[in-house]
């Protein structure tokens, strides 16, 4: 998957990166912070970066899914695989046979939702372990939770722990994050390198201000996004999917005609339709649609107010959403239930020029979130 020049780039960052050391800590095991790593795996291996969606994977080269993990390396190296803080509520109140159940099916479900949506067909971890003055860079497989063989469940006051068939699992109550045990007996070593840590960092940056101009013409661009829920806010108190109407619209009572599946659109909620009055183009002018699989649909703001946001043919949002992305069957209603498993209920539409956007899942209450940042 890496070429040698890839690799070589790599590793002089990683390098480079973890000499500095000393600017963060006095030990002399490398400093790596994983924002750093993430940027530069990316970079070396003209990855996709998918670290701020915040979903199961950090990065993507063409077909396959990457997690990206840094950290010291020990004995039982246990790191968070997944964050459950929206449902620590729900889980609180399950004995521990139901809780490692409940846990395994949502972490699935994300892997899943988030394979689909960027039409992967494998997945791994590339790791790297941080010793004395070295770094260790490894692959792993990145599973699903083996659900029909959960065995070892056992609780504390603290933690949850289980085990599947091939891999133990740690469940943190007070922080509502899954871990997983890390190991190099089951991955698969690419290398291992000498880092020299300066005893000195300062002197080494500032030096680098003679070697590397700077373009005071730089700037930091950033295109405008909006945020639109796959739910109806009617209800304040209580989130759902209307059954006929929406991503279900497909199931209304026509009295013309009978609705075929697949004939579907996503609310333009009042609030956003105020708030990004010239996002969108004029109703019923047709723009590109790009989603995180590369394909691009075509798509209109659609019905009075342009309160829509359709695809045509209508069926392809459908087909993108409904069934690559959340799995759902022909006639199958899509339910907030659903949403909250696989850890997205909005759509992030970004917005490249006036003809041509992308869109791509967002997380729970991101929608809310959104508009009380667009409010101040």
């Amino acid at each position: 998957m890496y070429d040698s020049e890839q690799q070589k780039q790599y590793e002089n960052l990683l390098k480079a990166f973890s000499s500095l050391t000393k600017l963060f800590s006095d030990n002399n095991q490398p400093y790596l912070e994983y924002r750093a790593m993430e940027n530069i795996y990316c970079k070396s291996f003209n990855a996709i970066n998918l670290a701020r969606e915040d979903g199961a994977f950090d990065a993507k080269i063409g077909d396959i899914g990457i997690g990206l993990k840094t950290f010291g390396i020990k004995d039982n190296s246990v790191e968070k695989v997944a964050e459950f803080n929206k449902y620590s509520y729900e889980l609180k109140k399950l004995d521990k046979d139901t809780l490692a159940q409940r846990l395994a099916i949502l972490r699935n479900e994300r892997i899943i939702t988030a394979t689909n949506l960027h039409s992967l067909t494998k997945r791994i971890y590339h790791c790297i372990g941080r010793y004395k003055n070295e770094l260790v860079v490894f692959e792993t497989e990145y599973p699903l939770i083996d659900i029909g063989s959960l065995s070892h469940i056992k609780q504390t006051d603290k933690s949850l722990f289980f085990k599947d068939r091939d891999h133990e699992y740690r469940f943190n109550f007070s922080k509502s994050v899954l871990m997983k045990k890390f190991s190099l007996e089951q991955s698969t070593i690419i290398s291992k390198i000498d880092i020299k840590i300066f005893e000195n960092p300062y002197d080494a940056i500032l030096r680098l201000l003679d070697l590397i101009p700077c373009s005071v013409n730089e700037t930091n661009h950033t295109n405008e996004y909006v945020i639109l829920p796959l739910y109806s806010t009617r209800n304040k108190h209580k989130k759902e999917v209307q059954e006929r109407a929406g991503l279900n619209q497909w199931n209304a009572n026509g009295e013309k005609r009978k609705r075929k599946f697949g004939e579907i659109y996503i609310p333009i909620p009042a609030k956003v339709r105020d708030l990004k009055k010239d996002f969108f183009p004029l109703r019923d002018i047709s723009f590109n649609l790009k989603t995180p699989d590369g394909s691009i649909l075509s798509a209109k703001v659609c019905q009075d107010g342009s309160k829509a946001l359709m695809t045509n043919p209508n069926n392809a949002m459908s087909d993108w959403l409904l069934k690559k992305v959340f799995g759902l069957k022909e006639w199958e209603l899509l339910t907030y239930e659903k949403l909250q498993n696989t850890g997205f209920d909005s759509v992030k539409i970004i917005k490249l020029d006036s003809l041509n956007f992308e869109i791509t899942l967002s997380n729970l209450d991101s929608y809310e979130d959104w508009i009380e940042q667009e409010d101040k």
